[in-house]
């Protein structure tokens, strides 16, 4: 019994691999799907962004908190067709959410990578 050749041979030798087409495996653009919440992060300025992820760092949910406000002040999210108080209100439940799920380090945990998502999209942005 002849062992089955590997993918990497068959790529080797010409031969398609087995169960894909011609063009399979060629990646052309790949899009993050976010949920509201996330969608709902606002794109601030760097230093806004830093100070909002040293908040969070330290106070869980208190830099996301701070961050619904610049959505009120004319920050871009990544929700354009809702309006800007329905934005600001999902980035005042996450805020909440963060704060009341510190205690199990979850919301301490969501709050650091929020503030980290907020300081990419603010580098994004600049």
């Amino acid at each position: 019994m002849d062992p089955l050749p590997k993918d990497s041979e068959g790529a080797a030798t010409g031969e398609p691999s087995r169960g894909a087409g011609s063009s399979s495996g060629v990646v052309v653009q790949v899009r993050e799907k976010k949920g509201p919440l996330r969608a709902a992060i606002p794109y601030m300025p760097f230093p806004v962004a830093v100070i909002c992820l040293f908040l969070n760092t330290f106070v869980p949910g208190l830099g996301t908190f701070v961050s619904a406000f610049t959505v009120l002040c004319g920050a871009r999210t990544d929700l354009p067709d809702r309006h800007k108080c329905c934005v600001f209100w999902l980035n005042i439940a996450a805020a909440l959410i963060q704060i009341l799920t510190a205690i199990v380090m979850v919301g301490w945990i969501m709050s650091i990578f929020w503030g980290m998502d907020m300081v990419i999209l603010a580098s994004k942005y600049s």
